[in-house]
């Protein structure tokens, strides 16, 4: 198949005009001027999307798709009484609810123009949902016990799972891992434990780390909603005292009990961190899934973006929780990453086409799947978008890049490619569920969590 498109965008080259991409097996075979092409290979199906703009699938390095169902039910609340509301919803689902709300992430990551995802599930309703739906998806199982006596049978659950699921999947396209709870809802030891877990298996480590004040005070001063104080009597029996203050940075506590020992380990958040933080991510060859609309939506903070840049991080946009944005929009998440960015650091002005990067090729880079996927390359699996720049909002000119970033938005998604199958093209969808019914089962779930 050929695609055609006014403007191609590889990310990792300078942009084409009048290009097309060859795909054969799921795979990118060939790349060039789109009457070159078409001459070169006469017999291909040609796709041309006109005024629009071939690029990269996004890559979201962060998300909860199981919790899409949740979204405006706990709106305008700051990140601690955010996270008690989430929590107090979600003994009210069912498995069957978990699925289906992830089905709805999935679907709405897909007509987004995101083509993988990097997901944290307890129950692995996202890993059937994009194994199910064609995504590309790092799934990681999340782990927690405050007891240290029950880290052991903790971990034996979750290494079940774990090995379950990958049993259950297309390994070439969605991968299992695993991650820590948060610092506040898991004790300290189970760090080092799934990190060394992870390096044994070879497979992906994520954890939540130093991503809201209360989190930071949590582990330097003891004190936060997340304190012993407010600890209740509902986490069960553990050691007294659970928690005492450390004095010294999440990142650094999380260093000292083993965290960074997985040779692919993710941070999520990382907004309160300072310079001698970044030199031991950097140290550690740690990644970073950044969520400017989250961070923003919750009031923990704003990342220090431009500081992972200068340090040589390897950093990506996630969405983050739906519950807390909403909806799984990585052009949303563009555009108030950049802003974010452009008004709080003074030493360096992020430019679109660094901020198109982190969306793709910078996302798979921190994911360590840049060799597969993040790019127009030919050798690449074919991940691929169509946007379009048509309407009267957007005058590309000279500068695409900067018409994708600054004016498009998910509804200018034309056409989402994974593998090389067509999964979305507007208002049509080409995926194993269906879509009506995930949606009534969705307004369904919304109605018994409403009430």
């Amino acid at each position: 198949m050929l695609i055609c498109a006014h403007y191609i965008l590889p990310i990792a080259s300078d942009p084409m005009t009048g290009g097309a991409v060859l795909i054969r097996n799921g795979e990118i075979c060939d790349m060039g001027a789109a009457d070159i092409m078409k001459l070169r290979y006469p017999s291909e199906e040609v796709r041309d999307f006109g005024l629009a703009a071939i690029m990269p699938g996004m890559v979201d390095t962060h998300t909860r798709m199981e919790y899409s169902v949740m979204r405006g039910l706990v709106d305008d609340l700051p990140y601690n009484t955010w996270l008690m509301k989430v929590t107090e919803k979600a003994p009210l689902m069912e498995m069957s609810d978990w699925y289906d709300s992830a089905v709805l992430g999935c679907l709405d990551a897909l007509s987004g123009g995101i083509t993988t995802i990097s997901d944290t599930t307890s129950n692995g309703a996202s890993v059937t949902a994009t194994q199910k739906l064609g995504l590309r998806a790092v799934v990681y199982r999340e782990v927690r016990a405050m007891d240290k006596n029950r880290i052991e049978y903790a971990m034996k659950m979750a290494q079940k799972d774990i090995f379950h699921w990958r049993e259950e999947v297309d390994e070439s396209r969605v991968t299992i891992g695993i991650a820590p709870g948060h610092l506040f809802s898991a004790h300290p030891a189970l760090m080092g434990t799934a990190a060394e877990f992870a390096a044994e298996q070879d497979i992906p480590y994520a954890i939540h780390l130093a991503g809201s004040r209360e989190e930071m005070n949590f582990v330097r001063y003891g004190s936060s909603p997340f304190s012993v104080d407010a600890m209740g009597n509902d986490r069960g029996f553990v050691e007294v005292p659970p928690w005492m203050p450390t004095g010294v940075s999440p990142v650094q506590y999380a260093l000292n009990w083993g965290a960074f020992q997985a040779p692919r380990t993710l941070v999520v958040q990382a907004v309160h961190v300072d310079h001698r933080d970044l030199a031991t991510l950097r140290q550690n060859n740690v990644a970073i899934a950044t969520c400017p609309r989250e961070n923003a939506q919750l009031g923990m903070g704003v990342a220090p973006l431009d500081e992972f840049l200068r340090a040589g991080i390897p950093v990506g946009f996630g969405t983050g929780s739906p519950a807390a944005t909403n909806s799984t929009d990585m052009f949303t998440e563009m555009t108030v990453g950049m802003l974010m960015s452009r008004s709080m650091s003074t030493r360096r002005f992020l430019d679109s086409g660094t901020i198109l990067e982190l969306a793709t090729l910078g996302g798979a880079r921190a994911l360590g799947i840049d060799d597969k996927v993040g790019s127009l390359e030919i050798g690449k699996r074919a991940d691929i978008v169509a946007v379009d720049l048509s309407s009267s909002h957007q005058a590309p000119g000279g500068n695409p890049i900067s018409a994708v970033v600054n004016t498009c938005t998910s509804s200018d998604v034309l056409m989402t490619m994974v593998d090389g199958n067509i999964l979305y093209e507007k208002n049509k969808w080409h995926v194993n569920v269906e879509v009506a019914r995930s949606v009534a089962r969705a307004i369904e779930i919304r109605g018994k969590l409403r009430s």
